[in-house]
């Protein structure tokens, strides 16, 4: 523990140096202002969700008209040039860029460039060797999940992963498998180690070439905070082994702790470093105690395969819940089927890495070997995560929720079985008062964040869907959580991203009927995405007048015209595309709605008179302030959904809005504080489940 203690001050010590000397950078100077800068790269630049591309660099040199400066500082740099996707650690660029504060604890400033980047320097031979490794293997690896999974288990490359498979990775407890990390170093140390008895007669030679190998494969797969802790625990464990000293794990932990902070003290207050030394911790502290207390109800052997992802799970879970906001309990088991698959692909896949650059051909017939245990692994982490997860509140709530329980099982160990016996009382009956949609449902509203996507039941697992949200996992699981297996007409509103780049997720095993489609194609970029997943899908441009019946459904199409209308614009709002959304009038013998996507005061106007009052209102546009009172007062709705991301940037829903809705005597449910929410109807009288109920801070799902 002493040990432990003393990582904790010497790492809080040298952060406080590292942080003085940033706070102090001349690169403050700058601030707010366009420099030219020349900087060496120390990342690999990473692609955003926002489609620029990110890494760290070290600027070297930074001047304008009037001041010139010369250091060695971190920044973080934000670009849109993707020349910067050819650059490799070391090499050395310059840039004309905005510089301005970061509140990156680990970088003295962020730099935007727009501008083109003028690569200066060619990469070292070594990196030019490296890159080629990690290109060639990513490359060689193949397609689908299973060629996706390979360069993340061998490398930490999680480049060709898409959304749903990381979700599907994250959801099953297995992204670890992806995150380079003491297992790896584990069995590449000892292949080499055993692979080197053929090379050298004495250990302490087999041991420095050993060495060598482990300083190339932090090189590799980069330097991430698992990585330096796990190389640091594997010096320390060579070493012993060097000395015939005894090797002691825990402070083998400690020395690592330290090391890793002395040399970059940002790891310490890094989520990956602290997820990597907990589940150290756990497998070191608590697996022994958990293989003791549930050998005497199991076969030894499965209580050993069991009690290491347990005892990492129960560490790590604070940091888990804080981050993700859920755990999952299929976890366990995910990794207890996936464990025997890991090591093939491990060594086999290290060994086709080494050899892609020179001998491709080798490459591929050893990737084609370790594509079904791949495949394996994802077919695994696919069917856990379709499993109910525990959702608890994100940030310290969750985290000191978690962290409490963890120290009184840590604590109270001896009762173990009584305080896990009696969580799973409590949490079972929490989670089956609140379950979703909780049976019968004819209309739902997703939670998907900052956009739209409602459904409405036509039994049979069949759902008419409005819009499909900004999130393909969110939309997806939606779905999922409803039962819908076949889309007979999936209405697109418009072509907002908030509203069509969840599509890939609806469509997941999904088959869809028809389309309607706004007669207004822009943005562009999302359409053209739209119309390729839709491929060979019947797609129609919705207009005024149109009328279908789909199940015991009315529907008809009250906006746009066959031409598109042109409207003022409003402030920031985007108002010609919205103003070209599909409004629709939705009927039953049990209920009726509108939903009219994002319609502004311009068309709800021209719509006053087309509209009567209905049982549920979806509220044009997430609630914004551009709401016409004449519109909403003809509408009268019983109930107003508000599909709305939490802590939105644009002020969703506006003040004004709700208090019209409320002054009108509708229920308003909003998907940021009520989570999704399910109607059932019996002749017009409407029942609310919702997502988030009474006891919000724990749910199953």
């Amino acid at each position: 523990m002493s040990v432990l203690i003393c990582a904790v001050l010497l790492g809080s010590t040298v952060m406080s140096i590292r942080q003085a000397s940033l706070a102090h950078s001349q690169i403050a100077r700058f601030f707010s202002q366009s420099a030219m800068i020349t900087a060496e790269v120390v990342s690999d630049p990473n692609k955003t969700s926002t489609g620029n591309y990110s890494f760290i660099a070290r600027a070297v040199f930074v001047h304008n008209s009037s001041i010139h400066y010369t250091l060695r500082t971190p920044i973080r740099v934000i670009t849109s040039d993707q020349s910067v996707r050819k650059l490799l650690p070391g090499q050395r660029f310059s840039a004309q860029g905005r510089i301005v504060s970061s509140k990156e604890a680990r970088v003295a400033a962020l730099v935007v460039i727009k501008d083109g980047i003028d690569i200066q320097t060619q990469p070292s031979h070594w990196a030019s060797a490296l890159g080629a490794i990690r290109s060639g293997l990513r490359s060689l690896s193949g397609d689908g999940d299973a060629g996706a999974l390979i360069p993340g288990m061998v490398l930490g490359d999680t480049s060709k992963q898409n959304a749903q498979f990381k979700n599907s990775m994250k959801r099953s407890g297995l992204t670890h498998l992806v995150a380079v990390s003491g297992a790896n170093f584990a069995l590449v140390s000892a292949f080499v180690l055993w692979m080197m008895q053929f090379a050298f007669a004495r250990m302490k030679y087999r041991l420095t070439a050993t060495a060598i190998s482990l300083i190339a494969f932090i090189a590799l797969v980069r330097p991430s905070p698992s990585v330096l802790r796990a190389a640091a625990m594997a010096a320390v464990l060579l070493i012993a082994q060097g000395t015939k000293r005894p090797r002691d794990s825990l402070p083998a932990l400690g020395f690592a702790m330290a090391a890793v902070v002395v040399v970059d003290p940002w790891q310490a207050r890094d989520a990956g470093f602290a997820l990597s030394v907990l589940a150290t911790a756990g497998l070191l502290l608590f697996a022994p105690v958990l293989i003791e207390k549930l050998s005497p109800h199991m076969p030894v052997k499965l209580a050993q395969a069991l009690s290491p992802p347990i005892a990492a799970i129960v560490f790590c879970s604070p940091i888990i819940v804080a981050l993700s906001g859920y755990l999952a309990p299929m976890s366990v088991i995910a990794n207890l089927l996936a464990a025997p698959f890991v090591a093939p692909i491990t060594i086999v896949g290290f060994i086709a890495a080494l050899f892609s650059p020179v001998l491709p051909s080798l490459t591929t017939v050893l990737m084609w070997f370790i594509r079904f245990p791949a495949a394996a692994i994802a077919l695994i982490a696919h069917w856990a995560s379709n499993f109910p997860v525990l959702t608890l509140r994100t940030g310290k709530t969750g985290f000191l929720i978690v962290a409490i329980f963890t120290l009184l099982v840590w604590l109270f160990k001896k009762w173990f079985t009584y305080i896990t016996i009696s969580t799973l009382i409590i949490l079972i009956s929490i989670t089956v008062l609140q379950r979703w949609p909780g049976g019968d449902w004819e209309i739902a509203n997703c939670d998907i964040g900052q956009g739209d996507s409602m459904v409405i039941n036509l039994g049979n697992h069949q759902g008419l869907v409005i819009d499909v949200g900004p999130d393909p996992v969110a939309e997806d699981r939606c779905l999922k959580a409803l039962g819908i297996k076949e889309i007979p007409l999936l209405i697109l509103s418009h072509f907002h991203a908030d509203h069509v780049a969840g599509l890939p997720g609806a469509l997941n095993e999904r088959t869809v009927g028809q389309v309607w489609v706004s007669v207004n194609s822009a943005p562009l970029v999302e359409s053209a995405m739209a119309q390729s997943a839709l491929a060979g899908v019947e797609m129609i441009q919705a207009v005024r007048g149109m009328s279908s019946r789909v199940g015991p459904l009315t529907i008809r199409v009250l906006w746009p015209t066959v031409n598109a209308t042109s409207f003022e614009e409003m402030p920031g709002e985007g108002s010609q595309i919205n103003n070209s959304s599909i409004a629709t009038l939705i009927t039953s013998d049990q209920f009726s709605i509108f939903a009219g996507g994002d319609l502004e005061p311009p068309v709800q106007q021209i719509l006053v008179n087309d509209i009567a009052p209905v049982d549920i209102y979806k509220v044009c546009h997430h609630g914004s302030r551009y709401q016409d009172l004449d519109f909403m007062a003809a509408l009268h709705p019983r109930i107003s959904i508000i599909s709305v991301g939490v802590g939105n940037m644009y002020g969703h829903p506006a003040v004004q809005t709700l208090d019209a809705l409320t002054r009108l005597g509708s229920q308003v449910l909003r998907t940021d504080i009520d989570g999704a929410i399910a109607v059932h109807v019996r002749e017009h009288r409407l029942t609310i489940r919702k997502a988030k109920g009474r006891f919000n801070l724990i749910r199953w799902g």
